[in-house]
């Protein structure tokens, strides 16, 4: 099993991510990150809003909903961290009574010709973390347009695991499909930890930001880091 510092080093451009580890003292955290290559895509931030984590401009202008989202926001059992609008819509559906896997079905990738981005998002579970439930909407490598859509429950990380879901495999010319998860190894023992080992592994050419939040205490927990 790769290191996770490895892992996001050999893929230079990985777009936007969303993971899961369990540090070596046993917390289990969620992080999210988030890379660009054009003016619009780095000319962004994140903030908390409303106890929410929100990616939004540095730059008053419109809203885009493509890259101007909630990207972490917290229900009463999960805390919901993802790459887009279906953030807010899947915690809408877990406030309803939804159960994990149908707040996360649905979903297309995103309307971006020629790259289709993948939206990709992870409820993990307030007590603890016991349980993780990731979901994917990414375009087929093949032809085919439609979506396909994952969900990946994981539960008990050891101490020093991570999954993580990234949205493309890319040395920042050429974009290609992310693989569906990749496990990793931390060596994070804190939250501090963790989020200096995304942010190393983030070459700086194309990093934005990164977040890490502890589940229990929802996004008013966030730690972040922007270029």
């Amino acid at each position: 099993m790769l290191a996770l510092h490895d892992l996001l080093s050999a893929n230079p451009y990985p777009g936007r991510g969303v993971l899961c580890a369990r540090t070596h003292f046993g917390a289990v955290l969620g992080g999210y990150f988030l890379t660009g290559r054009s003016p619009a895509s780095r000319d962004r931030a994140l903030s908390l809003n409303d106890g929410e984590l929100v990616v939004g401009p540095l730059t008053p202008g419109d809203h885009d909903p493509l890259r101007h989202y909630a990207a972490a926001t917290a229900t009463r059992d999960w805390l919901v961290l993802g790459n887009g609008e279906q953030v807010s819509q899947a915690a809408d559906r877990l406030r309803a009574g939804a159960s994990p896997t149908d707040a996360l079905s649905g979903f297309e990738y995103e309307p971006d010709p020629p790259i289709r981005t993948s939206r990709l998002t992870a409820l993990i579970s307030r007590d603890g973390g016991r349980t993780i439930v990731f979901g994917a909407a990414r375009p087929s490598r093949a032809a085919r347009l439609t979506s396909n859509v994952m969900t990946l429950a994981v539960q008990d990380l050891e101490p020093g695991e991570a999954v993580l879901l990234t949205t493309y495999d890319s040395d920042g010319e050429q974009v290609s499909v992310a693989a569906p998860f990749a496990e990793a190894s931390v060596s994070a023992r804190s939250g501090e930890d963790l989020l200096d080992e995304i942010w190393r592994a983030l070459g700086d050419r194309f990093r934005i930001a990164a977040a890490v939040v502890d589940p229990a205490q929802g996004p008013k927990s966030a730690i972040q880091r922007s270029a």
